[in-house]
């Protein structure tokens, strides 16, 4: 499975040649491939501005190549769907699909609506057409770029280059005195809330992090607190105000504290994880 474009390193695009040579070693081994295709359209734009032969090409064919490498693909429509709810599962193995429809009809419902009204689903049709429109791309990842460059020029530390639909703040070094088994990226997230009212979500050694054998933290590679822009929400003004935000707890940030684990469940543990401050 490759994420278009990939959420866990910064929402950075994957390039069609990455794609077509993946399929291809795919190919020779008989192993299916598949999309996770939540931002197919904004990867997509990716690689018209980025790699070389894709300048002059329309977005919407840019997308129909990506697809002609996959076996199939699995969608988060809150994402390039512009929707509130629902996704899908498509693939080209007929067989498999059937095995993909009557499991839906004993978990979920018939495939006619598999658990979603049918407003939901005609607003998911609506929004694959919608979310192809380049002005709209255009728009969306200037926004994005904007947000980042404004955080830069205040010190602030993100991963770089922004990707299509986040900024990254790099809690490890936004943090330096947290720890990182106290979980640098959660006390930030805690506190752009707490002070702004502003809904991010670490990915970091809350998410990504592991135990060994004696219970000791083995943290992640990486320490963020990923930013994602709703679509269609955020004005100009929204976006400044996220700036102004977060530079406030930027200058204030050596006076945050580090976090314990209070309660936690056996997998997915930053969902549901309970903490509390140390100190």
């Amino acid at each position: 499975m490759i994420t278009v474009t990939n959420n866990s390193q910064g929402g950075q695009p994957v390039s069609m040649e990455n794609i077509r040579e993946t399929k291809r070693i795919c190919r020779r081994h008989g192993i299916p491939l598949f999309l996770d295709a939540c931002r197919f359209a904004e990867n997509a734009y990716f690689i018209k501005l980025r790699e070389p032969g894709y300048a002059d090409r329309a977005v919407k064919s840019i997308v129909q190549e990506m697809f002609l490498y996959a076996d199939g693909a699995t969608m988060s429509a809150k994402k390039d769907a512009i929707v509130n709810i629902g996704g899908f599962l498509a693939m080209n193995d007929d067989q498999l699909a059937t095995k993909a429809r009557n499991l839906l009809i004993v978990t979920e419902g018939f495939p006619t609506y598999g658990g979603l009204a049918g407003r939901d689903l005609e607003a998911i049709a609506i929004g694959l057409e919608e979310v192809l429109d380049e002005h709209y791309l255009q728009y969306r990842i200037r926004s994005i770029a904007y947000l980042g460059e404004r955080l830069v020029q205040a010190g602030v530390p993100i991963l770089q280059p922004p990707g299509g639909h986040a900024i990254y703040l790099n809690a490890r070094k936004f943090l330096p005195h947290i720890p990182v088994d106290q979980y640098p990226g959660q006390s930030l997230a805690v506190e752009l809330y707490r002070w702004a009212g502003i809904r991010s979500v670490e990915i970091g050694s809350v998410m990504f992090g592991k135990y060994d054998a004696a219970g000791k933290l083995i943290p992640a590679r990486m320490e963020l607190v990923r930013l994602a822009m709703p679509r269609r929400v955020y004005t100009q003004s929204h976006i400044d105000y996220v700036i102004e935000a977060i530079i406030e707890v930027f200058h204030n940030r050596d006076n945050l504290p580090g976090y314990r684990i209070v309660e936690e469940p056996p997998v997915l543990r930053h969902f549901t994880a309970k903490f509390e401050p140390i100190g």
